[in-house]
């Protein structure tokens, strides 16, 4: 999938001169957390976000150096952040240049980006003119039509485990060699041994995705390395418990 496929066509703007405070009551009435900033020509010339209004004077949140401090950042440092907290026009406290994408822009790419800058949202534009926006709200949406259109594969007990058997030899990271698998009624019980504790959820996940299975029994073991304690499953653990 594409941004073109997920991006918000009609996008809540602001142009430069507005007020941080019509910027502030546009994202509260439409529960948004960032605007894009959009000149007459419908061009993209900045981007505002609720991270903008953290420091501000009106709340008596501005940041506050020591003074030795001051002097290493420099005045203009210091200048730069009078006018992020003191500025009453967007122009005057928004990001410019922002990272943007294009229609054709993979959904990949747009989480790496986001993971990457820690970022929430991305401008989607034509040249230089802005034609969408990808929120993470939108990835989410993207998520659950995909989840949606999955459709169940008629399958027993032999089709489930060759599927699953399938899988753990795809993944790299999952102990193939060392895992068993017997599938009843549905029912899968992972057998074996585990080189990570934390392969014993991952495994347990894959067998949970495989159309037409309707329980996973763990009883997978873990050799601690350091003192090589054996660490069974909550499962096992219980059962041990009860029968002594």
């Amino acid at each position: 999938m594409k941004a073109k496929d997920v991006m918000t066509q009609r996008v809540i703007s602001i142009e430069p001169s507005a007020t941080i405070l019509k910027a502030a009551r546009l994202m509260l009435l439409n529960r948004i957390s960032g605007l894009p900033v959009v000149d007459g020509r419908g061009n993209l010339v900045g981007i505002v976000t609720e991270g903008d209004f953290l420091r501000r004077a009106e709340i008596a949140t501005e940041r506050k150096h020591l003074r030795w401090l001051q002097f290493f950042l420099g005045s203009g440092h210091a200048a730069d952040e009078y006018v992020q907290s003191h500025g009453r026009k967007i122009d005057e406290v928004m990001t410019r240049e922002p990272r943007t994408i294009v229609e054709d822009t993979p959904l990949e790419e747009i989480v790496r980006l986001m993971e990457r800058h820690h970022i929430k949202r991305l401008p989607v534009v034509r040249g230089q003119r802005l034609v969408g926006i990808v929120s993470r709200a939108n990835l989410l949406h993207a998520l659950v039509s995909a989840a949606r259109d999955i459709k169940p594969v008629a399958g027993g007990d032999e089709t489930i485990r060759a599927q699953l058997l399938n899988e753990l030899d795809k993944q790299k990271w999952a102990p193939a060699a060392l895992v068993n698998v017997v599938v009843r009624n549905g029912i899968v019980e992972l057998c074996g041994s585990i080189t990570d504790e934390r392969q014993r959820a991952a495994l347990t996940v894959m067998a949970e995705n495989i159309s037409g299975v309707k329980g996973v029994r763990d009883h997978l073991v873990w050799v601690e390395p350091t003192t090589g304690t054996l660490l069974y499953s909550p499962e096992d653990e219980k059962q041990q418990a009860v029968a002594s």
